[in-house]
């Protein structure tokens, strides 16, 4: 059973509509808030807004795009809110509110991964075809010790000691 929301100058949005979007906004909202019940909150915000009227659909836009950019507004009026400051820029880089802090590495950090997997990669196929073979097939296919041996037909003494070699060259 499926009730149409009356929403002006909206085809027919059924609330089975609405709800078939919650996980995506929910797991969008968790991912920019790192609190699930906040999550979850904001979402629920989402959908009161819609149900009262205050968030008209106008059609111009897909139903997730809509109710993604509502949930986007809320985040960023629960982030004034929170801070108590209409703006997250303090002139003289002192904050009375909580700072907010990411988790994961920034944009420096994560092109400096990169640039450091790059280079091991191409230190990787420069490697000789003996030691290269041990690194892909111990370290990046993660086979053990045994197989490995078994595949290159090789003692576990020289499995070790190529091992210590491509590392060794690689690190140089």
């Amino acid at each position: 059973m499926s009730h149409s929301l009356s929403l002006p100058s909206l085809p027919s949005v059924t609330w089975a509509d609405l709800t078939a979007q919650r996980n995506y906004l929910v797991r969008f909202a968790r991912h920019r808030l790192m609190d699930p019940a906040l999550a979850e909150d904001l979402v629920h915000d989402v959908f009161e807004a819609v149900a009262s009227g205050r968030a008209a659909f106008g059609g111009r836009a897909a139903l997730r795009s809509w109710l993604v950019g509502i949930l986007k507004h809320k985040i960023v009026d629960l982030v004034r809110q929170r801070t108590g400051h209409d703006s997250l820029d303090e002139p003289d880089g002192e904050s009375e509110g909580p700072t907010l802090v990411c988790p994961g590495p920034g944009p420096d950090e994560v092109a400096e991964h990169r640039q450091r997997l790059r280079r091991t990669l191409q230190r990787l196929r420069e490697l000789p075809e003996s030691l290269r073979q041990v690194v892909e097939l111990r370290v990046l296919q993660d086979l053990d010790t045994d197989e490995v041996c078994r595949t290159l037909v090789i003692s576990e003494d020289n499995l070790f000691v190529r091992l210590h070699r491509a590392r060794r060259a690689l690190a140089a």
